[in-house]
């Protein structure tokens, strides 16, 4: 082990690699900034660019963008309620209510040490136990990525604000969504209309862009701009009760983003809203969850960086892509004629090494880059609404025309931003709908593909034992807050009778 982290570091640590590590954190994290773009296009697009490199060079760079947008996602979710990356959906609905606060540069701090925190953990569990945890994850076929979908849907209790039938019938809605395009068992089409954008579904990245950047502005427009935020400099700082407050999440956040990482397709996104269900649950401050509270920014934010360094474990284990950059990534490995499985680590030290280390150089480089600049980052919001609205509605309805090139994505943020705004104005909670359309495509396949292996029966879920243990955490995960506030209540009249004082 000693070694090998040896041979890493002396690959690394090379001024040519250093100089491309710095190269590619930076541009992941300009990529993550712009809307709609997001990692996988940002890796796919500057792929061309490292074929003269070395393999290790080429490979530290494009990881460098993937990791690198992670953080960038996260600065226009904070300040101006845009998520760059699908991944940081989640960090809007409390790190842009503390924007409105004054607390940008808090937030943006949290996210940022939060992140350095969950990568360097999962890159210490990577290093350690790559291989047996890839050899888990073999384990978990249909019925357990079923039960892990299942999972997740039992998070929207805590998405949906006060209202649980608001807030359902939005996860069925978005579940609904998720089935326009093609039958995952069939092939065939439904509910397209003969229209060969639907075939691979509603977008989902143009429908976040829509809901949360375009609708956040109607909704200003319609009750009237509010001012400019003038915090001043020091407000702008994370102080150390927020860190206190910080510490567990992070580290719960960190272990839930590495667990699921390591599962093929399950993704940052998954981890990240369940990192929050799970933070709300848990946490003293529930009543401040929505409206500001740094957990809600803090936990998400670390799970999808865990969980973006634990995509690398099925990755370079197995040869399998841990998500959808991965995937490109895997291209990659196969552009520079190295095949990614159990005899990688052995054929290939240097590489795998050097490449393991530059996220740790990587991440260092990042929270250098985005810690000291957050309370510069937040001064943005001194700017004027009258030109950060429409500089708002310009980069969203670009990054949405530059994902397929083509004005159908735009036509899905404006419409997708008028029910955004609908939703805002009746107080309808979004983020349930937008877990719906992250979970209803893996669910569906999780589905029948369980139903094949079961010949139509889905009982066959309960002779899974990791498929059973994982639905009895979404039991407790769904029911349990409501069975333990009715037993409050039930004792709570008897703990004041316990205290009256007798005469």
């Amino acid at each position: 082990m000693i070694d090998n982290l040896i041979l890493g570091f002396s690959t690394a640590l090379t001024p040519q690699n250093l100089l491309w590590c710095f190269v590619g954190v930076l541009a992941g994290t300009i990529i993550g900034l712009l809307p709609g773009l997001g990692s996988t296009t940002g890796v796919a697009v500057l792929l061309p660019l490292t074929l003269n490199f070395e393999p290790v060079t080429a490979l530290i760079m494009l990881a460098g963008i993937y990791y690198g947008a992670q953080y960038g996602g996260t600065i226009t979710s904070v300040l101006i309620s845009t998520p760059g990356e699908a991944s940081s959906v989640v960090t809007t609905l409390d790190g842009y209510q503390m924007a409105r606060k004054g607390r940008a540069g808090a937030a943006l701090a949290i996210a940022a040490i939060g992140s350095f925190v969950a990568a360097i953990f999962s890159l210490i569990v990577l290093m350690v136990v790559a291989p047996p945890f890839a050899q888990f994850a073999l384990k978990f076929g249909p019925i357990e990525n079923l039960a892990i979908m299942i999972l997740g849907l039992a998070t929207i209790v805590s998405f949906s604000g006060d209202s649980k039938i608001r807030g359902f019938a939005m996860a069925v809605l978005g579940l609904l969504i998720a089935t326009v395009g093609l039958d995952a068992a069939t092939g065939t089409a439904r509910f397209t209309g003969g229209n060969v954008n639907l075939f691979s579904g509603i977008p989902f990245v143009e429908v976040m862009i829509g809901l949360f950047a375009v609708g956040e502005v109607m909704y200003q427009l319609r009750i009237g701009a509010a001012k400019p935020i003038r915090a001043r400099f020091r407000d702008l700082v994370i102080n150390r009760q927020e860190l206190r407050r910080s510490a567990g999440p992070i580290g719960r956040g960190s272990i839930i983003g590495f667990l699921l990482g390591c599962l093929p397709g399950a993704g940052s996104t998954l981890a990240s809203f369940i990192a929050y269900g799970v933070e709300k649950r848990v946490s003293p401050h529930k009543d401040e969850f929505g409206k500001g509270a740094i957990e809600g920014v803090a936990a998400p934010e670390s799970a999808n960086n865990a969980a973006a360094n634990a995509n690398f474990v099925p990755t370079l284990t197995l040869g399998i892509p841990g998500g959808g950059t991965t995937a490109v990534l895997l291209g990659a490995f196969t552009i520079y004629g190295l095949q990614p499985g159990p005899l990688l680590f052995e054929k290939q030290p240097a590489l795998v090494w050097g490449l393991l280390v530059s996220f740790f150089i990587g991440n260092v480089m990042l929270l250098v880059l985005n810690l000291p600049m957050a309370p510069l980052f937040a001064q943005m919001l001194r700017i004027p609404y009258v030109y950060l609205y429409p500089l708002i509605l310009f980069t969203s309805f670009v990054g949405a025309y530059s994902i397929d090139n083509n004005m159908f994505s735009v036509w899905v943020v404006f419409f997708s931003g008028i029910a955004g705004y609908l939703m805002k104005l009746y107080d309808i909670p979004m983020a349930p709908l937008v877990l719906g359309l992250v979970i209803g495509p893996l669910f569906e396949k999780a589905l029948t593909q369980t139903s094949a292996l079961g010949d139509g029966n889905l009982l066959v879920v309960f002779t899974h034992l990791i498929a059973v243990v994982v639905l009895l955490l979404a039991v407790v995960l769904a029911a349990g807050p409501g069975l333990l506030s009715r037993l409050r209540r039930r004792t709570q009249p008897q703990r004041d009778k316990e205290h009256l004082p007798t005469s």
